[in-house]
């Protein structure tokens, strides 16, 4: 039952910013679960901003710190626990499990500066679900200390957690990532996970430590196991890449030769160099 609060920045580097404008939109005023085309006019400022809003009722989405973490407390553990037994196995069917992820540090991370240094933050994905640690200036081994909670909407989710170096206005550098499919999960165990590549395939320089706990309702995971996953609502960018470039310069080579090659067959049987083939050429 919140407002909206929208600002428009324009940013010319570091030091030079702009307000470009603000717009409010009042949540409650929303139809939910369904998109709403909004065209806002800034205030103060000329111009308005056009976008699409759906506004989706959400449970379980968190940040906190370790002092306060949602599991951390007998009684809203209990109440968590409770939410997920057999017996409530029919009830809000959509409501699979709950995660609770604390990020606790990492250590000997890669060198992403000049002066051997690291501006290290750390994102968490599970489907279309994303949070973020702060970021943890000149450092190579930090503490983040996080408490993240997501809605589990399908058992078969994989948590994504990836750590990226902040590069002011640029996108941020990535230092390395781990894939953790929830069935995995073993409840309440500190774990050190090492960091891997993009693609998984190979290790990374550095390590990070992580402590799970997943409760669900095996019922509706089952149910649930029989639809189709989640689309994911963001792609990453396509990079420039070097094979892609190779590849397509060959076909324009080819496609080129091939119309050289026709122009060729079509003067020489205008020019009359071979009487049988214009013939059978014309015919």
């Amino acid at each position: 039952k919140d407002m909206l609060d929208i600002e428009v920045w324009r940013k010319d580097n570091k030091k030079h910013e702009e307000l470009l404008g603000t717009c409010h939109v009042d949540i409650a005023a929303l139809p939910t679960k369904q998109t709403n085309c909004l065209e806002l006019p800034l205030e103060k400022h000329p111009g308005s901003l056009l976008m699409l809003i759906a506004v989706a009722p959400c449970t379980g989405v968190s940040i906190s710190d370790l002092c306060v973490c949602p599991l951390g407390d007998p009684s809203e553990r209990q109440q968590i626990s409770q939410r997920y037994c057999i017996k409530n196995s029919f009830q809000d069917i959509k409501d699979i499990g709950f995660l609770q992820v604390k990020v606790l540090k990492a250590v000997d991370l890669l060198a992403a500066d000049f002066a051997g240094k690291s501006d290290p933050f750390c994102v968490l994905e599970l489907g279309n679900d994303s949070l973020q640690t702060h970021t943890v200036y000149k450092n190579l081994n930090p503490e983040w200390n996080k408490v993240f909670t997501f809605p589990i909407k399908d058992i078969h989710d994989v948590l994504e957690v990836t750590v990226f170096d902040e590069d002011g206005d640029k996108p941020p550098d990535f230092l390395g990532k781990v894939a953790i499919p929830l069935l995995s999960i073993r409840n309440g165990k500190q774990s050190c996970y090492t960091l891997k590549n993009k693609d998984l395939e190979r290790a990374s320089k550095g390590v990070i430590y992580l402590e799970l706990d997943v409760l669900f309702n095996p019922i509706k995971a089952s149910i649930r196991t029989f639809k189709p996953r989640e689309k994911r609502f963001t792609e990453e960018n396509r990079k420039f890449s070097k094979k892609i470039l190779s590849r397509n310069v060959d076909r324009v080579k080819k496609i080129t030769m091939a119309i050289w090659n026709t122009i060729q067959f079509l003067r020489s049987c205008f020019l009359w160099e071979s009487t049988v083939k214009s013939v059978i050429a014309f015919v």
